[in-house]
């Protein structure tokens, strides 16, 4: 039987990080499940956790016309959920659904930002690794935009 600080170690987000930290960041994770259809928040709620997703998929949605949820992306396993935490105002600016049952380790928002306080490399560490999280979803929105410009035949100007 596997233990938290074995899976966190092995989750592609932590790879390469000092062991050192992972005790500590073991002491802010618990598993959670979700099945299919369950949200896991909620866009402007309190942004509160960090996911390491371990099996499912996961709908990050966006309020669209006529209320309707629209997908921005799909998070599958092996990927991290979640950057909110991290900066304030501490709000979800998306929503996450499960699109089937979910298997994932939870991490304390507040838990990790103290420790990340308390142990500046440690922060950098987390800072530079969610970082690359915003930077790819960034990418992937801005691909998704380009398609949609393209499908609806206005113009679009590449850098």
């Amino acid at each position: 039987m596997q233990t938290l600080e074995t899976i966190l170690a092995q989750h592609p987000f932590f790879k390469g990080l000092d062991a050192r930290y992972m005790s500590l960041i073991t002491g802010c994770a618990s598993n959670v499940r979700y099945k299919a259809d369950e949200y896991f928040f909620h866009e402007g709620e309190a942004a509160e956790r960090f996911y390491m997703l371990r099996e499912g998929r996961v709908a990050l949605e966006t309020h669209g016309p006529q209320h309707r949820e629209i997908v921005i992306e799909t998070i599958e396993a092996g990927e991290a959920l979640g950057w909110s935490w991290l900066f304030p105002p501490y709000r979800w600016h998306f929503s996450a659904r499960a699109l089937q049952d979910v298997r994932a380790i939870a991490l304390d928002g507040v838990c990790l930002r103290t420790k990340g306080a308390q142990d500046h490399d440690l922060g950098y560490e987390l800072a530079m690794r969610v970082a690359r999280i915003l930077m790819e979803r960034l990418q992937s929105t801005r691909l998704q935009l380009l398609d949609l410009y393209e499908a609806e035949g206005r113009r679009v100007i590449y850098e």
